[in-house]
């Protein structure tokens, strides 16, 4: 059975804990770990596997597969420690991964696996299909309440007063890579989107801000040899968190579930 290390218990990280502890997952969790030890002793209390809170080092060699929720900014420390354990990866932050080229060589030269859930998106499979013959454009337009994007790094350093629109605006316009820096919170879909192409091919995102807004609402669209496609999500957002899309969650469930599966659907 596939034992699974979860680093980050807040929203993400307690709804795939939950998971895997009723079932739904063919897996044993087998430890968490959290800068915040008592949220983690909390959730684990709740478990009916009782699962030990431990450190980032402890949870990495109790498992064969880590499972990242916690931020960006813990991957600096995270994911070399994986690697040099030799340890297959879920990342959630994937914002976190964007010119880390390093990393991906060391993973293959120690044969990890580094798994990248879809997200809050739909069309990541058609977009990897595509992206064996010619992409020619790929563009992401996400419209996100301004309640959502009051603290972005983006906003903040801009002195965009959101505060006040009365109508949606287009506050962001640029490379997805520069969309995941500016917006490291809210941007992990555009740099899964980066990751699902080959680095030619130019992808472009667009934030909208909106008034009164209570969803998240992604939507790509696609051209290139193959033809061209239009996807779009409605996200509701997490009860656990307002800025998390729930379809987040349970797409890590199902990337999760699929890694233990005989048959596996999709690209």
């Amino acid at each position: 059975m596939l034992k699974v290390g979860i680093l980050g218990t807040g929203a993400i990280g307690t709804i795939v804990a939950n998971a895997i502890d009723r079932k739904q997952v063919d897996a044993e969790l087998v430890a968490l770990a959290d800068q915040d030890s008592d949220r983690a002793k909390d959730l684990a209390a709740k478990l009916s596997s009782h699962s030990p809170v431990v450190s980032i080092e402890e949870m990495i060699d109790r498992s064969d597969l880590c499972f990242e929720a916690a931020s960006q900014a813990a991957l600096e420390c995270f994911v070399p420690k994986a690697l040099e354990r030799g340890r297959d990866m879920l990342i959630m932050s994937v914002g976190g991964l964007l010119g880390r080229q390093d990393w991906f060589r060391q993973a293959a030269e120690r044969g990890c696996r580094i798994h990248v859930p879809s997200g809050a998106l739909a069309g990541l499979d058609g977009i990897k299909s595509a992206s064996i013959g010619r992409l020619d454009s790929v563009t992401l337009t996400s419209r996100k309440p301004v309640a959502a994007l009051l603290d972005a790094r983006y906003v903040v350093d801009h002195g965009l007063q959101l505060e006040t629109l009365t109508e949606e605006k287009v506050i962001f316009e640029g490379s997805v890579e520069d969309a995941a820096r500016a917006f490291p919170k809210t941007a992990n879909v555009a740099a899964a989107l980066r990751l699902a192409t080959s680095p030619e091919v130019p992808v472009r995102a667009r934030i909208v801000a909106v008034p009164n807004g209570k969803t998240n609402i992604h939507e790509i669209r696609v051209s290139g040899e193959f033809g061209r496609f239009t996807a779009i999500v409605e996200n509701n957002p997490s009860q656990e968190n307002p800025r998390t899309s729930q379809l987040a969650a349970y797409s890590a469930i199902a990337t999760l579930a699929g890694l233990t599966k005989v048959v596996r659907v999709g690209t």
